[in-house]
Formats: structure tokens, sequence, C-alpha cells
């Protein structure tokens, strides 16, 4: 519930579009009501249509149970890169993301790693967004990290492409929407082939057009579906347009297969596991898309990412246990640095859970211990040498239907 000029309305009342319309571009600010004092909340324009969007770093002062609630972004690579890398303008309620990677490309240029690659990640200072940090904002923004049990088989690609694209709209890089720099691939549909070929070609056609010498690239989300040789070079099918294949030089393609050797061993030993790629890519005069620069993220059946075997365990288990959760990501941070693995949003005040995986270093532990010690979220820990504990228990109503 909000309230806005001493009015409140439900978040699908007809007339909450209006109200927003008339504080829209004012420093009054609606109130979301899930706290007696209510928390401030700012409105953002897409088009038509006016969205009530929760504060910059104000997540965490949302009741657990609100659709506004984020964990604490200091518990996740969220925190390095808020304020700099990631910038919200509440006057217009455009959010400005500061990118790590080229979207255009001069011929002469070589191709370079794959981002996400952990030098990567160590250099950074959280000014810019790398594309892996670009993946895992866009997926928080679209709710995918939040899993409830009401979500249960209701997860597609559908649903992910959805999500991902509503959560462009209101954000801007390299002066345009990253809504217009983003190809998701539609839902294959054997009706509809034809018109979702024809809607690719013209995204791809415009793409190939020439701005003097350099070329200009969008960014890629799709989900793997196979990579190996082509008849010239290497080749990445998507699912969903297995009749346009990414190609990419054998280079890259090796460099992949290094970096993100832990992950394909992972999607290659769980079948309900999925494989989804950031990248980004150019448009040949023939029409030929080829990679540019890549990153591979893993996510379970439900769309959920998971770093290793340890938290798809977790997961498994919160899911089971028909819990409600939210999923921290790494974004700019290296696998050297601890974060929450997910916070529990069920419980009567959130709390942390954090995963120590066996042969972790001590100065992995002692940085894990500095964190929860700072951290004002109760703590839960798994050291993975031993049995999992036991979870802590959801709250009354949470348990009601």
């Amino acid at each position: 519930m909000y309230k806005i000029s001493d009015k409140t309305y439900q978040s699908g009342d007809a007339r909450l579009n209006d109200a927003l319309a008339a504080v829209y571009g004012s420093s009054q600010r609606p109130m979301c009501m899930c706290r007696p004092k209510g928390v401030e909340m700012y409105v953002a324009k897409v088009g038509q249509q006016f969205i009530i969007k929760r504060m910059p770093h104000s997540g965490a002062s949302h009741a657990a149970d609100c659709d506004s609630y984020e964990p604490p972004a200091e518990l996740s690579g969220l925190g390095e890169v808020m304020g700099g890398a990631i910038q919200t303008n509440l006057a217009d309620g455009l959010t400005t993301l500061k990118l790590d990677f080229a979207l255009t490309k001069n011929g002469s240029r070589a191709a370079p790693a794959p981002s996400g690659a952990e030098h990567d990640s160590v250099r950074t200072d959280g000014k810019k967004l790398t594309l892996r940090g670009t993946l895992h904002y866009l997926y928080d923004e679209a709710g995918l990290t939040r899993w409830s049990p009401a979500m249960q088989g209701k997860r597609s690609w559908w649903v992910v492409r959805k999500y991902l694209l509503q959560a462009a709209v209101d954000k801007v890089a390299k002066g345009t929407t990253v809504a217009d720099l983003l190809f998701v691939p539609e839902s294959f549909s054997m009706e509809k082939k034809d018109e979702i070929s024809r809607r690719r070609q013209s995204v791809f056609h415009a793409l190939a057009q020439a701005d003097g010498s350099a070329r200009r690239l969008m960014l890629l989300v799709g989900e793997v579906k196979e990579m190996g040789s082509a008849r010239f070079g290497m080749k990445m099918v998507i699912k969903h347009m297995a009749d346009a294949h990414f190609m990419m030089n054998e280079d890259l393609y090796k460099r992949l297969l290094k970096r993100f050797g832990h992950e394909l061993e992972l999607w290659a030993g769980n079948d309900n596991s999925h494989l989804m790629i950031v990248a980004t890519f150019g448009v040949s005069g023939a029409g030929i898309a080829s990679l540019e620069e890549a990153s591979l993220m893993l996510v379970n059946e439900n769309w959920i990412p998971y770093e290793n075997v340890d938290e798809k365990l977790l997961l498994d288990a919160l899911t089971s246990q028909k819990r409600r959760f939210t999923k921290g990501l790494r974004y700019n941070l290296a696998s050297t640095t601890p974060l929450a693995s997910v916070v529990l949003s069920d419980t009567a005040d959130p709390v942390a859970m954090y995963v120590t995986s066996f042969g972790a270093s001590d100065e992995y532990r002692r940085q894990l211990a500095e964190l929860t010690e700072a951290s004002d979220l109760a703590a839960w820990h798994w050291d993975t040498s031993e049995a999992m504990r036991e979870f802590p228990p959801a709250s009354v109503w949470q348990k009601q239907p």
C-alpha cells in the first residue's frame, strides 16, 4: 500500500498512475506503508506510465515481506558499485550505468578476454560495471533473484525475458537506453517462426550498418544451447534461435573454456540447470553475428543463479522447504571475496546465509567474519566440511496461506 498526498492506494489501484503523475518531478515523495511511518519512494516515467520505485540504498528499510525489500547492498557485490557505476537521478527516475566494456569496435582492435575473468574483477574499483556485473544488476532489478513458493513452476524463458527487458527500460548507458542496447531472444514458437525471424533480422540489419569506421555492438543475454566447431571458426548456439548462430574466433572460444571451465562442468553435470550468456556482439555486412566479449552465469531450474555445487545444494534445500529468499550476486567482486549467498525473508527478521566451501583460505574466513560482524542481520553459517545446519524457522505470518 502506498500513501500519496494523504491518500492511500493499493498497487493495482487504477487511480495510482494519475496520483504518481501529479507528484512526478516534484519534491513530494510517495510513501510505501510497509512500515508504520512509511518508507520514501520515488517516481519514474516509462512512456506514459508512471512507476513507483524504491529510493537508492533504501531496500533494507522496507519490511521483509514487502515487494520493495532488498537485502543490504554491502552483503553482495551491489554495495561496491552503487553510487559509482550505478547512479540514479531522482528528478527523472533514470539510472545511469557506467560500463567497463566497449559497445563499438574498430576493425583493427583484437577481441578482449572473456569478461568475468578474475583479473577484471580485481582491477575494477566499483566505478564501472563489468559485463558480468551488468547482467547481475539487470537480474536483480528484474526481481529474478527473489524466490517464494508461489513462483514454483511459473518461471520460464518467456518470464525471464519479459522482466529483463522491463528492468532495462529506465536504465541509460553510453547515451542511450539499455533497452535499446539489449537483445534477448524471443521464446521460440513454430506458429510465429517467420515473424520472430523478421523481428530479429530487423535488429541485426540495423546493427550491421557501419557508423564511420567503427562497428556498433549490442548486448546479448540468452541461454546457451551448445558451442563448438563451425565450418570456419567456432560458433555458439543460443536456445530459441537455433537458426541463427553467433560466431566467435578460436582464441575467444579457448579462453571461454579456460575461464569458465568450472561453470561448464557444472552445467554438463546438472541436466536441470541453465547456462546463461551475457555478451557484446556485432553483425557483419553479410548479416552474420559474432561475439566480441562474453561472460557466463549458471542458474538452476528456477532460473536462480548459483556459483558452485554448495550453493546449488543450499538453493535446492530452501526451495524444497518452501522458503522465501533473495539470492546474493557477486557483480564485480572476485571469487575470493565473501558475500551473503542468500538472505531469508520469511523469518521474523531477515537472516543472511553464508556458505564456506571446503578448502576456503584463512584470509577468506577472516573477511567473512568481518562481514558478518559488521552486518545488522542475523547470520546463518554453513561450513561445507560439515552437514548442512537446520534453517532458521519461518515466522507464523509466512506460514499462513
